[in-house]
């Protein structure tokens, strides 16, 4: 369940990068993405 809503947690964060960048909020979106990365189950978890 933990897993999960890190997943969907991770999931925002990536797309709200995404429309950042596509807004021209260059280092927002990167950081947005990165944060979105290491928040994931797949990826990195700060919490595991």
């Amino acid at each position: 369940m933990f897993a999960f809503i890190l997943w969907i947690i991770a999931v925002i964060l990536v797309v709200a990068g995404i429309a950042g960048l596509f807004r021209g909020e260059v280092l927002w979106g990167i950081a947005l993405i990165v944060i979105g990365c290491l928040v994931g189950p797949g990826g990195v978890s700060l919490f595991t």
